[in-house]
Parts: structure tokens; C-alpha cells; sequence
């Protein structure tokens, strides 16, 4: 049996997260024009690379925690963009009915409609999600949890990701615990996560070799690029699976 939880909305103050949306929105604007560069888009080897490995990793762990199919399963992306995961997870089995998005960019979730119609993706903050509690089987923050500066906004956003979590449910937080280069960003390192989903059991892989090297070796030898994600320390982000604690 799993344990019931009571997880209670946290109510963020709202100049400090106005304050905070601003700030996130504000950086996405900046590395919206750094991607796009055209070493950033998906179809560059290096990226390919990257977007397969994750791929693999991430089914990998969901079969293990008895996720799929995902014919059925409620899924929220939280921090969606223009709703491309989304749409990767129609392609992997789940019904366009049963997905939604959240997103602080009102030009992001704009672009998400056009390019999917039938997925109900809206405006709105991480720390205040606009869903009732248990809504889904699946909540996903990828690489969004380090967009946020603040340490309580982090703590309000996982909160509510708990909160509107069924209690047979979980969470999937793909994030950077190393990005050393990119001052807009706060890397999660595996004891930020724990503390954050604290009363979860939490289950996470090192992926993603680091993004500059694998696309830069990627360009000139596919094998090399495979090679050097198969090295512990190029690895720069987490897979993380959130589960309630068996009872």
C-alpha cells in the first residue's frame, strides 16, 4: 500500500512571485535568443544525441515505476514552452485529451496552441498551479526548476507539483546539476532534489553528456560523441523519478 498524503496548496506571496515570473521570464527571453543559434536546434547531431539518450534513460525509468502504457495517464508539463515534450508524449502513447501545460510566457504558450490545438496548455506560475489536487499521474519539470533563482520559489514550485500529484502518481525532473557557463540558471544537485520532494522516494540517473563537448564531437564522430557520454563526470544533468513513500 502506498501512504495517503495530505498535500496542502502553498500559496506563494504574490509580489514575490510576480517578482520571480518576471526574473524567469526575463532569462528565457535571453536564452531564447542564444537558441537561436543553429548549433541549438534539435536536428544538430549533438542534440540528436542528447535528445535519444534522455529518451531511453527516461521510458527506462517510467517502465521501472510501472508507468506505461501512458494510454491513460493524466500528464502535466509545468514550465511546457511551446509544448514540444508534450507532443513527444502523444508520440510515446498518451492521449492529447489527457495532457496539459503550464507556462509563465505568454508568447511560448501561444506558439504551444498553434502547434497543438487539441493539448490544453495555459498561462500561469509554477507556484500556484491552477489544478485541484491529485489531478495527475505524471508532472513534469524539465529544466525548469533551475530557471528559478530563488530557493523558495523552488521549494513553493515542487510543493504544488507534489500536490497535484494522484498519490499513485509521480514526478519527472530533468534539470542541469552542472551548467557552469550559463549564469542564467541555478544547477539541482541530487541533495536539492531530496530536499525539495522530502517524503518522496526519489530514484535519478546521471545523462546527458555535457551539452558544448557532444555537439562539438558530435559534428565530426557519432561513435566518439557515444563514447564520451558513457564517461560518469561529462554527465552535467538528472533524470529524477518522485514517488509517495510505501506505507
Amino acid at each position: 500500500m502506498r501512504r495517503n498524503r495530505k498535500i496542502q496548496r502553498v500559496e506563494a506571496p504574490d509580489a514575490r512571485a510576480q517578482a520571480e515570473a518576471a526574473e524567469t521570464r526575463s532569462a528565457y527571453e535571453r536564452q531564447g535568443r542564444r537558441w537561436e543559434d543553429q548549433q541549438y536546434r534539435s536536428w544538430m547531431p549533438g542534440n540528436v544525441l542528447i535528445a535519444q539518450e534522455r529518451e531511453r534513460v527516461m521510458l527506462d525509468l517510467l517502465r521501472r515505476e510501472g508507468m506505461l502504457p501512458l494510454t491513460d495517464k493524466r500528464i502535466l508539463d509545468v514550465g511546457c514552452g511551446v509544448g514540444k515534450e508534450l507532443i513527444r508524449f502523444v508520440a510515446r502513447g498518451a492521449r492529447p485529451e489527457n495532457l496539459r501545460g503550464i507556462d509563465v510566457q505568454e508568447d511560448l504558450v501561444a506558439e504551444a496552441r498553434a502547434l497543438a490545438p487539441n493539448i490544453d496548455v495555459r498561462v500561469g506560475d509554477a507556484t500556484r498551479l491552477p489544478f485541484e489536487d491529485a489531478s495527475f499521474d505524471l508532472v513534469l519539470a524539465f529544466v525548469m526548476l533551475s530557471s528559478m533563482r530563488s530557493d523558495e520559489s523552488r521549494r513553493l514550485a515542487a510543493a504544488e507539483m507534489l500536490r497535484v500529484t494522484a498519490p499513485t502518481g509521480c514526478v519527472l525532473v530533468y534539470d542541469f546539476a552542472l551548467n557552469p557557463g550559463n549564469r542564467d540558471v541555478q544547477p539541482i544537485r541530487p541533495r536539492d532534489l531530496q530536499r525539495l520532494f522530502a517524503g518522496t522516494v526519489v530514484s535519478s540517473r546521471r545523462v546527458t553528456p555535457a551539452p558544448p563537448l557532444a555537439r562539438a564531437v558530435a559534428r565530426r564522430s557519432w561513435y566518439a560523441a557515444v563514447l564520451l557520454g558513457t564517461i560518469p563526470m561529462l554527465r552535467t544533468h538528472r533524470l529524477m523519478i518522485a514517488r509517495p513513500a510505501a506505507a
